[in-house]
């Protein structure tokens, strides 16, 4: 999981997934969708390709990247129990707003 979560801090990485989200693209079209130069996405997708984010293929002299989705469970569950803090302390807040509202009126 530290690896999935190194590879997520980048915002340049997260924009490259965002976009192998939407569809499978070649390392030059991603360097052609985001303002860095393409030794640099290259890199970028080399962190996210160990981190088993991304997966590779080849077709003729293009390198296809797609976006592995199941690697994202484990971090997914991990936050799950924070979702479950936060919403049952946003229960609450709804709660109380919804009282003072009664009490005005």
């Amino acid at each position: 999981m530290d690896a999935v979560l190194h590879a997520l801090a980048d915002e340049s990485r997260r924009t490259l997934l965002g976009i192998l989200r939407d569809h499978p693209a070649s390392a030059g079209e991603l360097a052609e969708a985001i303002p860095i130069a393409r030794p640099g996405v290259s890199r970028h997708l080399r962190v996210l390709r160990e981190a088993g984010l991304v997966d590779v293929r080849r077709e003729a002299q293009r390198r296809i990247y797609s976006l592995r989705p199941e690697a994202l469970i484990e971090v997914d569950e991990w936050l799950a129990e924070y979702r479950v803090l936060w919403q049952s302390r946003l229960d609450a807040l709804h709660t109380e707003i919804a009282r003072g509202k009664k009490a005005r009126t």
